[in-house]
């Protein structure tokens, strides 16, 4: 299991213990052994945006990350979904709250599963009203980079390269599609870290 297992019960306290509930679910739950109160883990959502500048989208903006995991790597403003939010409600949230700003929010370019780290990541196209810029706390700097000007090496996450290059390779083409796909890692040693803000 990648993930950390579910120890005591959100309802009454007490210990739980893995095993298969009652009414035939293949996989081992968390149930409680007093009120048998069945705790279920699910993925959780990252949303965050490719917003983009000039007459053809030709720039994208990057941010440096302020915070761990990954610090002083560039990538695209995203972040956990909250409760009560839309995924574009989320997405629009975090390019303001990472880089400040201001966007008209396009469609999806990439939904990726990452089963390894229980996530599930979504990116929009978004275009920069205007160049100005407000980081938040999160962000060390927010730039605008052509695509020869990526700093390929020093990107944070798999899934933000991933879109990253499906991103210039749609405008390449001329026309822009969804991209769903997985991202698996074969490993022995525990997952990379995941985006957070």
């Amino acid at each position: 299991m990648s993930h950390a297992p579910i120890k005591f019960c959100r309802s009454c306290g007490s210990a739980v213990e893995y095993r298969h509930p009652p009414d035939g679910d293949e996989r081992e739950r968390a149930i409680c052994v007093e009120c048998e109160t069945i705790h279920y883990q699910n993925p959780l959502n990252v949303v965050g945006t490719v917003p983009v500048w000039g007459d053809s989208g030709e720039f994208v903006l990057l941010c440096r990350r302020n915070i761990e995991p990954r610090w002083g790597k560039w990538t695209l403003p995203a972040g956990f979904m909250e409760l009560g939010e839309s995924t574009e409600e989320g997405a629009m949230r975090e390019t303001r709250e990472e880089a400040g700003a201001n966007i008209e929010l396009g469609d999806l370019i990439t939904l990726m599963s990452v089963p390894d780290i229980g996530q599930v990541h979504m990116y929009f196209r978004a275009r920069m009203r205007d160049t100005s810029l407000a980081p938040g706390p999160e962000t060390i700097e927010a730039r605008l980079f052509q695509q020869h000007e990526i700093p390929w090496d020093e990107i944070a996450f798999h899934t933000v390269r991933h879109t990253l290059e499906h991103y210039f390779d749609d405008r390449a083409k001329g026309q822009f599609g969804v991209h769903v796909f997985d991202i698996v890692h074969r490993r022995t040693t525990s997952p990379s870290p995941s985006p957070s803000g």
